[in-house]
């Protein structure tokens, strides 16, 4: 949906109290979302106070300070997720930003996630304006990631998510559908959707001599290489994708090659295994956890870039990557998809492997389709999720939560 976002010149600098519950920074979607949301704060010349997790990587931007929450004991990895351990994590972030808090004089308190949810109380006890950032319904996590079928639990988040949505001084979301959910069920709440739009080869740049070592490390001699980077998690449809791959095995397609790059070290091994039980264990590289300045050269050797995403509603964030590649995009006709991508810019496949695998031979030897495919993709890109666009939305949204302070 398209919004007006008035021009601003963004004088006011303000100091901003962050707080993401996440790993941060690891490569994943919330993290890297987090990361371009602070690099953007930081570019319009806010002072950021990030509170996190004790585990992740420190990432050096202007004007970023990083304050990790005490460590909790035995925890040393957090999956994808609501998860059992995220409750003593957030229980330690709280009290980090309560610390805070009391030593430090903020402007507004800036949340994603479920620290929305104590923030809203933080956030009215020091008096400060509260910016959601909402990267998807926490209620509905709790169904995809099978955390709980409770439905007296799942009802209580969706009580919280509410009456945090209702006192949030001004939300942004981060695909259409959470818009369309904020604006349908709260219309007089100040909201908007900022996409996911930055793109990691612009800090990353892809280098020839990269993309040949990465060739080289992984034996990648000539066959056609279907790329897949992101989270191993079931709703990514990896299941899918190696079932699919043994369609395209019967049409003595040997020259095709899959390079998954992520994952876990358990669910790398799950899946190489699943893969060799279904005879084309040889069709995939797994190549496990790597550093995002990495990705962008994988994008380069590659051929196609595939999405077979199964479950949800929160557009992938690599998504918009793939629009800026110059490579063709397959991926399920899933809503996660369609309400970025369309059959100009994408190839889009049929939920199910018989189909994701001739979505993929559609494309794979035809040049001129890749090309017009690839074209309109970086149009769209350009068209509608450009980053000055996204550092004027940022802008925007953070005036009409200032107004909460007025």
């Amino acid at each position: 949906m398209e919004q007006n976002i008035p021009k601003s010149d963004g004088s006011e600098k303000l100091r901003i109290l962050m707080i993401a519950p996440q790993p941060w920074f690891q490569p994943r979607g919330t993290p890297f979302s987090v990361l371009h949301r602070i690099k953007a704060l930081s570019l319009l010349g806010h002072r950021i106070d990030l509170v996190t997790y004790h585990i992740g990587q420190d990432v050096p931007i202007d004007n970023l300070a990083i304050h990790r929450a005490r460590k909790v004991p035995f925890v040393n990895k957090i999956k994808i997720g609501p998860s059992a351990p995220k409750i003593p994590l957030d229980a330690a972030l709280y009290f980090k930003a309560v610390s805070l808090l009391e030593k430090n004089k903020y402007d507004y308190l800036h949340t994603h996630e479920e620290a929305a949810f104590f923030g809203a109380g933080l956030a009215k006890k020091y008096g400060l304006p509260h910016l959601y950032d909402m990267h998807s319904s926490l209620p509905q996590q709790l169904a995809n990631f099978k955390f709980s079928n409770s439905k007296i639990l799942t009802g209580a988040f969706e009580r919280l998510e509410r009456s945090t949505i209702e006192s949030a001084s001004a939300i942004i979301t981060i695909c259409p559908e959470l818009q369309e959910y904020v604006e349908s069920n709260f219309p007089k709440k100040t909201s908007i959707i900022i996409e996911n739009v930055a793109d990691n080869s612009i800090v990353f740049p892809p280098t020839e001599s990269k993309t040949e070592q990465l060739k080289r490390r992984y034996n990648l001699n000539g066959e056609k290489i279907v790329l897949y980077y992101g989270t191993f998690e079931p709703y990514q449809g990896i299941d899918m994708l190696i079932e699919s791959a043994t369609h395209i095995a019967r049409e003595k397609r040997d020259d095709v090659h899959f390079l998954m790059v992520g994952g876990s070290e358990q669910q790398v091994s799950s899946y190489k295994s699943k893969a060799r039980k279904m005879g084309v264990g040889g069709k995939f590289t797994f190549t496990g956890f790597v550093q995002p300045d990495l990705i962008p050269s994988f994008v380069s050797l590659s051929d196609i870039l595939i999405s077979p995403r199964l479950k949800g509603t929160n557009s992938p964030l690599k998504i918009y990557s793939y629009l800026r590649s110059g490579k063709p995009i397959v991926a399920t006709r899933h809503i996660t998809h369609t309400q970025i991508l369309n059959d100009s810019v994408s190839v889009l496949a049929e939920p199910n492997p018989g189909d994701f695998a001739r979505s993929i031979l559609s494309i794979l030897d035809d040049k001129e389709q890749q090309m017009q495919i690839a074209k309109a993709a970086r149009q769209l890109a350009e068209q509608h999720y450009s980053y000055e666009e996204y550092l004027q939305k940022t802008r925007w949204i953070v005036e009409q939560a200032m107004r909460d302070k007025s």
